[in-house]
């Protein structure tokens, strides 16, 4: 089969009044909350036996061309051969640029290439900033996305899902501390990290919503200017706490010594949602994802790659296709 290839656009910038649209669109998983700092300098072997692998030479874990799903491909996409998937490259184990600082590797890619597989396309990755992929989607840029893109209200309004892995976000703390987080009570008065504009912003605001209502301490939220630096107040200990995406959580937690995960919430909360390839509103490829998605399923190769990157618990046993008309249905 064809190399893969990852191409890197400029990104546009956008005007405030977009931005604002934007933001309700990409709150899943911001790029600073997702596990930059560093992530791609080498290999890492990870506490629970993985080792991860950070080079460009991936190796990856692929599947056959299934005849009767790429005969389900709309021939406008089919047209030229590939697949074109836009990625954000924000941190391992889901998507990151690799030990040569250009090659985009992690499960997010992985999954996209066993899609592409299975539809009987070339893959083509195409890096672009996190913000920018609603716009970038509509335009016609990218024919899917995989990127840790959660389902929500305001997407199925523009977007097309085809469901790959569960939603979760973890709160991250030193290993030497005691902290056990199962809901709101558990964070009053603590100090706790997070990404502005993100899922994790959304549920902890609720969250003091719900002590200030009960006349507790609310938690006094923190935002850094990168993960870098959070993860470096968080270790030092003048953080009691980050919520973070759980896989890029999970990661640090397998990869160092000095960090735990103490709690995890659905990305959703307080309703539960999934992680999806999402694609055009109407355009018809939503269905042949998820069969592809589903056929990877089958024939396991979709459980070796989630395994591959240490995300074995966030597997799901169907894809389904989530639109505006299905949505919370």
């Amino acid at each position: 089969m064809a190399k893969t290839k990852t191409k890197i656009r400029p990104i546009r910038a956008l005007s405030t009044a977009t931005a604002v649209v934007i933001l309700a669109l990409t709150g899943c998983a911001d790029p600073e909350a997702a596990g930059t700092s560093g992530d791609s300098a080498s290999a890492a072997p990870a506490a629970n036996g993985i080792v991860y692998n950070l080079a460009p030479e991936q190796n990856r874990i692929r599947t056959e061309k299934d005849a009767d799903l790429a005969a389900q491909v709309p021939a406008d996409i089919a047209a030229d051969g590939k697949l074109t998937v836009g990625v954000s490259p924000f941190g391992t184990p889901l998507s990151v640029y690799a030990t040569d600082e250009r090659t985009v590797i992690g499960n997010e890619t992985d999954i996209a290439q066993l899609v592409a597989d299975k539809l009987g396309l070339e893959l083509e990755l195409q890096a672009t900033s996190w913000e920018n992929w609603p716009l970038k989607t509509q335009s016609g840029d990218f024919e899917a996305v995989f990127s840790n893109v959660g389902v929500n209200a305001e997407r199925v309004q523009l977007f097309d899902f085809a469901t790959y892995r569960a939603a979760f976000m973890g709160f991250e703390a030193r290993k030497d501390s005691d902290f056990s987080i199962t809901g709101s009570g558990d964070i009053s008065g603590k100090k706790v990290a997070v990404g502005a504009g993100t899922n994790q912003e959304k549920i902890l605001l609720a969250w003091n919503k719900e002590l200030e209502d009960a006349g507790e301490p609310p938690a006094e939220l923190q935002y850094y200017g990168s993960d870098a630096d959070t993860i470096l107040a968080l270790s030092s200990g003048r953080l009691d706490l980050f919520l973070a995406p759980y896989p890029s959580a999970k990661y640090r937690e397998n990869t160092r010594d000095d960090l735990k995960i103490v709690g995890k919430v659905n990305a959703g909360w307080p309703s539960e949602t999934l992680v999806a390839a999402t694609t055009l509103r109407d355009n018809g490829l939503a269905e042949p994802l998820a069969a592809a998605i589903n056929s990877a399923i089958e024939d396991g190769s979709y459980a070796k790659v989630l395994e591959r990157w240490g995300l074995a618990e966030e597997a799901i046993p169907e894809s389904v296709v989530v639109n505006a008309a299905n949505f919370e249905k």
